[in-house]
């Protein structure tokens, strides 16, 4: 699935006529291949490694705790989507379509949240309560300690309602308003118009960042494991590391696939075969003008929301480690900027043959070729690791557990995100301009070089910043696969969480808070003021 957040409605352009077009050449679609199969072909063999256990297969598919699994992840996933969902519409239109004043700020305020891995968010919630957190210091009371489900749902609902929220602004900005004008010329009251027009046109986007908070939740492993909240996630890393024989951890990381392919085909069929475009008259969305108490009241939520998800976690880590004496981790603040950068390199780079294919060559097999991307990225980031280290383990010999293998297997993981932003940037360009190169004896890779990448370099270059951030907060699969000695902000601060250290966990998480900062201010500032 391709999401583009700052731009209008994609439209291929016009492909060149019949006789000029040249099949694409074999060697991008084995390109295209090799970049997602680190993280593809250690799934198969993962597979195969389940279907050659048929014992085991049935012994852990037919106990009740797995089905208690199953039920818990699927319940909790669904509540965590909903409130996001809930959550991200409702900023997206207090930011969009009021006159409520600064709204450009505010929507950078609520975006930013972002910015901050979920298993910081329940590092911040663990430290507030119980008999030493923050509140009983500051207030001598006696506080139970928070653990479970509600942890556990407040951090992921925060950490996920911006991608509803991004993704829903978006659409608002675009949406014509001849269907609000009718609806309101025939009588229907604000209210109304909204929720019988205006939401069924966001339909797509709606569903769009539902998916993303959905698949975040399916797969997250450090919120769920630091609120010692059981869902599969939890249950396959706790089996992959009690057990000498770790069949049954990749059953559950199978079952868990599934769950994950679930949710995208439910997302599908949710879209319908309506058509969602109109013929608008170009003017701008209807703003609603806010009287005082509106104003007032909306000011209040969204102050609520940027307090609650970005100025209290800063806040706490802040006090923590103000208490604490621990030294600025250096060596995980690089290895966490090393890992990310060659991450982001490779796939921007890995990015490029799928793009090609898929743009300028469509067919079964670059359709295909794009959709192993997608379905690489919705996999939950702790099978894909566990395949991994059973792959690497008996087959790759010195690269087990080597940065090379990590980085390689980051890449693909996170290349549907560089796929996507490279696509977008190369719809926009028309494809006349490459034939006229070749036309002037360029040959089709310096037809390239020389004009289809210097415009398509900002939309790669976005890509690459979402790879980087996501490298930066990954935890489960550089808990599986890092090299001995080798750490990162992340793992600092989900160890020093489980252990209850708060106040050494302070100082990596603000680091991490930190070094993402900047990716999201491009994302979310920087995207909006340039097309890709």
């Amino acid at each position: 699935m391709s999401i583009d957040i700052g731009a209008g409605p994609l439209e291929a352009p016009p492909p060149p006529p019949k006789a000029r077009r040249r099949p694409a050449p074999r060697l991008l679609y084995v390109l295209g291949v090799l970049a997602v199969a680190p993280a593809a072909l250690p799934l198969v063999e993962l597979l195969l490694r389940v279907v050659g256990s048929p014992g085991t297969v049935a012994e852990t598919l037919g106990s009740a705790r797995t089905w208690e699994l199953v039920w818990r992840t699927l319940w909790f996933t669904a509540v965590v989507t909903a409130s996001a969902a809930a959550l991200g519409v409702t900023t997206a239109w207090a930011t969009t379509r009021t006159d409520l004043p600064g709204a450009r700020l505010w929507s950078v305020l609520v975006s930013l949240p972002l910015a901050i891995p979920s298993y910081v968010m329940v590092l911040v919630l663990l430290s507030l309560f119980g008999p030493r957190g923050l509140i009983a210091d500051a207030t001598g009371w006696t506080v139970p300690a928070a653990s479970g489900f509600w942890p556990a749902w407040g951090a992921l609902t925060l950490a996920t309602y911006p991608y509803v929220h991004l993704v829903v602004a978006a659409s608002m900005r675009r949406l014509s308003r001849s269907l609000e004008d009718a609806a309101r010329g025939l009588g229907a009251s604000p209210i109304r118009v909204f929720f019988t027009v205006t939401v069924p046109q966001l339909r797509p986007a709606i569903a769009a960042g539902a998916l993303l908070s959905a698949l975040y939740t399916v797969s997250d492993f450090g919120a769920v494991s630091l609120a010692r909240f059981d869902v599969f996630t939890r249950a396959i890393y706790t089996q992959y590391q009690g057990r000498i024989d770790r069949t049954p951890a990749a059953v559950l990381a199978m079952v868990l696939i599934v769950i994950a392919l679930a949710v995208v085909w439910g997302e599908q069929r949710s879209r319908g075969r309506a058509a969602y475009h109109t013929r608008g008259d170009g003017a701008p969305p209807r703003v609603e003008r806010l009287g005082r108490a509106a104003a007032g009241g909306t000011t209040a939520l969204l102050a609520m929301v940027a307090i609650v998800g970005l100025v209290m976690p800063i806040s706490v880590l802040v006090s923590w480690a103000a208490r604490s004496d621990a030294g600025l981790p250096w060596g995980s603040l690089a290895g966490s900027v090393t890992a990310a950068v060659l991450a982001a390199s490779l796939a921007a780079l890995f990015a490029l043959p799928a793009v090609i294919t898929g743009v300028r060559h469509p067919g079964t097999a670059s359709t295909w070729l794009e959709r192993i991307t997608y379905l690489v990225f919705a996999i939950p980031h702790i099978t894909v690791g566990l395949a991994v280290v059973v792959f690497a383990a008996n087959r790759l010999g010195p690269l087990y557990q080597s940065l090379a293998l990590m980085v390689v297997v980051y890449a693909a993981l996170f290349l549907a995100e560089a796929v996507g932003a490279g696509r977008a940037s190369l719809l926009r360009v028309d494809p006349r301009l490459e034939e006229a190169a070749r036309g002037l004896g360029r040959t089709p890779v310096q037809a390239f070089l020389e004009v289809t990448l210097p415009l398509i370099r900002r939309g790669i270059g976005v890509g690459a910043v979402l790879v980087f951030l996501s490298t930066l907060k990954e935890l489960p699969v550089t808990l599986l696969l890092r090299p001995t000695g080798f750490d990162t902000l992340a793992v600092d601060v989900w160890s020093a969480t489980d252990q209850l250290r708060y106040g050494q966990a302070a100082v990596p998480a603000l680091l991490l808070i930190a070094v993402s900062v900047m990716p999201i201010y491009m994302l979310v500032i920087r995207r909006r003021m340039q097309p890709l």
